[in-house]
């Protein structure tokens, strides 16, 4: 408002002193154009050249603009056409997340016809048809999505790879996650495919790897991990039984904290035993139990066996001293005597954990022990006994 008085005042101001300058300004102009001659005074000579320039001015911008609106036509054209294009591509993305694949589809194709980002299309257009099991609609928009691959070449593989671990086609998906391994693409969501497509491969080793990997960079809680890095050394260990140099590559690549995983031992050091291994079974069933004391590795403990029986035998009752009631130990120390041909400490040991807790394991060590002692009796009730708690 302020503004616009300001004008309105400076307007008239102007006005005024080109009408005093005019009243004193007393020269003319004289036009000859034989045979005539035109005199005029200076005020109007500069009236209508000044109102000449403004019509050719004028008259200049009509032209102009009137040779440009076919061009402008043109381009309001086109962004009207981008803007459809990118409404059919946010509501195509829209209406997938949403569940509603059939009208994502329609929209993305849409997008795709109308110049929106062709690549970005092409992929939404193929999850879409996924999710509606067209396959061959989805194979078709992922060829010309790879037509597009300086726009979309990861997203592409990736996507690639989601579809093929989902038809369980897993030798593809590892092609593809391995391209983007190679082009350097190593993020969190490539490595969570990768680790899906190991598992169905049964490449433990590298299970075991991006698991480590995942819970490096916190895309896995340590509790989520664990189940996975054990069930890969264990399936690495059942395939390398009986081959006790492998087996024990495998152990070496165990790392320190994973040896103490119980789950892991209970399962593991079975197949070392089976194996013929003296040294890291024993040894990580130590480790483990001078950590934390755990019934079932103390049972194990019994059925390993190491170059020095002796020491073996004191280390457990060591353990005793701290566990007496433990029928599991009793029952180890039990064997390490039957092991050492120390007939009647064995009888007294299986004779304690029976009376702790009465186990068809002991019974019938009990009753082997009885059978050899010529203790025929002793040997029937046991094998009963034994029978009674199988049954």
């Amino acid at each position: 408002m302020v503004r616009a008085l300001f004008w309105l005042v400076a307007l008239f101001t102007a006005a005024v002193a080109i009408t005093l300058l005019s009243r004193y300004n007393q020269a003319y102009a004289l036009l000859v154009w034989p045979p005539w001659r035109i005199q005029i005074s200076a005020n109007l000579l500069i009236v209508l050249s000044l109102a000449g320039f403004a019509l050719l001015y004028f008259l200049t911008r009509l032209v102009s603009q009137a040779l440009t609106l076919p061009v402008e036509v043109q381009a309001w054209r086109k962004r009207r056409q981008a803007e459809a294009a990118y409404r059919y591509l946010t509501d195509a993305q829209r209406l997938y997340l949403e569940g509603r694949a059939g009208q994502a589809f329609k929209h993305a194709e849409s997008a795709y016809e109308n110049g929106a980002p062709q690549g970005l299309s092409a992929l939404i257009a193929a999850r879409a048809a996924h999710a509606m099991r067209e396959q061959e609609r989805r194979d078709h928009w992922l060829t010309i999505a790879r037509d597009h691959d300086k726009e979309v070449r990861m997203s592409r593989l990736m996507l690639e790879a989601e579809f093929a671990i989902a038809e369980r086609r897993f030798d593809d998906a590892a092609a593809r996650l391995d391209e983007l391994r190679n082009a350097g693409h190593r993020h969190i969501a490539v490595l969570r495919l990768a680790l899906q497509a190991e598992q169905a491969r049964g490449r433990w080793h590298e299970v075991a790897r991006i698991a480590r990997q995942l819970r490096k960079v916190k895309a896995l809680s340590a509790e989520q991990a664990a189940p996975l890095v054990r069930r890969a050394h264990i399936e690495q260990m059942r395939e390398a039984e009986g081959e006790l140099e492998q087996m024990q590559r495998i152990w070496n690549n165990i790392t320190t904290e994973e040896k103490r995983d119980v789950g892991l031992l209970l399962r593991v050091v079975p197949y070392l035993v089976a194996s013929g291994d003296l040294v890291l079974g024993p040894q990580a069933i130590e480790d483990a139990l001078e950590q934390e004391w755990e019934p079932e590795l103390a049972v194990l403990y019994g059925r390993c066996r190491t170059l020095d029986l002796h020491r073996q035998l004191v280390t457990a009752e060591g353990w005793l001293k701290q566990h007496p009631d433990d029928a599991g130990l009793l029952l180890t120390l039990a064997r390490l005597c039957l092991r050492g041909q120390l007939w009647g400490k064995a009888q007294s040991y299986l004779e304690a954990s029976l009376s702790i807790t009465p186990t068809r394991a002991a019974h019938l060590e009990l009753a082997k022990l009885a059978e050899s002692l010529g203790k025929h009796e002793l040997a029937q009730g046991s094998f009963r006994a034994a029978a009674e708690l199988g049954a």
